[in-house]
């Protein structure tokens, strides 16, 4: 259900779309074409009562899943760096869903252990690169990098949260994202739709959007190119799957 709010105009410090503002200034990761893909295309309908957002940021994912569910779902969403949950926090309040989402300032696994689980849909933008590549400021590191968060632990994480007929929507880089399914096939995961990214039309994937459910399935696999061959015009299938955000769309 999509929320025919008015329409905000353009402001710096941050990432305008159609029906919110986000800043994120005080995060160590900024609003980037890879979150937008991933917070529009997760699983996510009107069936959805509770929505989870492991490593919410700025809060991105949680405002484009508040933006596409029913006005009756209540979202939570966890990160364990204080900047970016005060931030999140201050771009809920400042967003037409604030009384429909919560932002919790710890680290997932204490939230694990004092939650029930529930959770009709869980999204999580991971961190992308291995231990090693060295960054030199500090929050975007544990934001980017595998140091804080093991994928193994991630999908424990999400089977103890998420009901048995849930989906997990996450996104890595197109190598961790094997090694992540490996993992996940031993651990009773099931692949229910994977779409490769591109970032234009006759390049290799750079990105992998996944789909994990707990149920048995056939599962869909699809490509997603970003722009056209000459890296000028957005495709058609972009616009289409991003177009209830971009201002410009």
């Amino acid at each position: 259900m999509t929320n025919k709010e008015q329409r905000p105009s353009y402001r710096p410090g941050g990432f305008t779309f159609k029906q919110f503002f986000v800043a994120h200034d005080k995060c160590g990761m900024k609003v980037t074409t890879d979150g937008i893909v991933l917070g529009s295309w997760a699983a996510i309908n009107e069936q959805c009562h509770r929505v989870l957002d492991i490593g919410t940021g700025s809060g991105l994912l949680v405002l484009m899943l508040a933006q596409r569910s029913a006005s009756s779902t209540k979202l939570d969403a966890v990160d364990i760096d204080e900047s970016a949950v005060s931030q999140a926090r201050e771009n809920v309040l400042a967003s037409p869903w604030s009384s429909r989402i919560q932002i919790f300032h710890t680290d997932i696994s204490t939230f694990v252990a004092q939650q029930a689980g529930g959770y009709d849909a869980i999204v999580c933008n991971p961190p992308y690169y291995p231990q090693g590549c060295e960054c030199r400021d500090a929050p975007r590191e544990k934001a980017r990098y595998a140091t804080g968060l093991r994928h193994a632990d991630l999908l424990a994480y999400a089977k103890r949260l998420l009901k048995p007929e849930g989906a997990f929507s996450l996104m890595l880089t197109t190598a961790p994202a094997e090694a992540l399914l490996v993992q996940a096939a031993q651990d009773g995961w099931f692949i229910r739709r994977r779409t490769h990214v591109s970032d234009r039309v006759g390049r290799a994937p750079y990105l992998t959007l996944l789909e994990l459910t707990r149920a048995p399935c056939s599962g869909d696999e699809q490509y997603l190119f970003i722009r056209e061959e000459d890296g000028g015009n957005y495709t058609k299938a972009y616009r289409a799957l991003t177009k209830d955000f971009y201002l410009f769309f």
